[in-house]
């Protein structure tokens, strides 16, 4: 019973740092005058974010930090069902807490607005670049698509072990780097969760995208991995059993 109360409390605080650290950069340094990050600062603290706490507490739970993660290792057989709701449950905390800590810290400056957008995710007018509802929604399935590849990939027994945490923190840094203009890039149902809550409005609205385009994509990346891997298992066996053909291979 503790192990899933640890695991979920792992979750809770890589959610929350990957919330608080990257959309803060977005609302506090990403314009900041004559010093601030733009948008490689802050694909990069996207990235650090999940890298740091893959290191941190990635032992102890994981490491998903993000609902569609969660789902994509079920959909690939790494998790069983029963830690999904945990999961996400903790996760979704995580980036609701991170963006009231955040909220509080941003609106200490005077000026300060949340209805611009306080890092929320959005389509249409709401885009940064003002990108359709479609395009959104195909970035946001391709997008999360591929980081559960690299993080299915990565993670798996065969690949070199140790590195995990920094591919995965670097496909994110560049998947934020392609998709910024287009949705302020989610492919995390948690952290575009969080900043929408205080945003209200148009922000809640379209959540409902940012939820369900991450799911399909995550789904179908633990289904195209767990196939792929199967095939590699079988020709592997093939390989080291030369005198048998593919009928018997199990």
């Amino acid at each position: 019973m503790w192990s899933i109360y640890r695991r979920c409390t792992a979750e809770f605080i890589g959610t929350f740092w990957l919330v608080f650290g990257g959309c803060g950069s977005a609302v506090i340094a990403a314009a900041f005058p004559n010093v601030g990050i733009g948008l490689l600062g802050v694909a990069l603290a996207f990235g650090l974010t999940v890298l740091t706490m893959a290191y941190a507490v990635g032992h102890i739970s994981g490491g998903h930090f993000n609902p569609a993660v969660s789902v994509g290792l079920w959909a690939g057989g790494r998790i069983p069902a029963s830690d999904l709701l945990p999961y996400i449950v903790a996760q979704v905390f995580g980036a609701i807490v991170a963006a009231g800590v955040l909220y509080l810290i941003a609106s200490g400056k005077a000026g300060f607005d949340v209805s611009a957008g306080f890092a929320a995710n959005g389509y249409g007018a709401h885009s940064p670049g003002e990108y359709s509802m479609g395009a959104g929604f195909l970035t946001e399935v391709v997008m999360t698509f591929m980081f559960l590849m690299i993080i299915l990939g990565v993670t798996d027994s065969r690949a070199p072990q140790g590195f995990a945490p920094l591919a995965i923190g670097l496909g994110l840094t560049l998947i934020h780097l392609v998709s910024i203009p287009v949705t302020n890039t989610s492919v995390n149902p948690a952290r575009s969760t969080g900043p929408a809550l205080f945003v209200g409005g148009w922000a809640l609205v379209q959540l409902w995208m940012f939820w369900v385009a991450p799911m399909i994509g995550a789904v179908l990346a633990g289904l195209t991995h767990r196939w792929l891997s199967t095939t590699v298992h079988r020709n592997d066996w093939q390989a080291a059993s030369p005198t048998r053909g593919p009928s018997t291979v199990p």
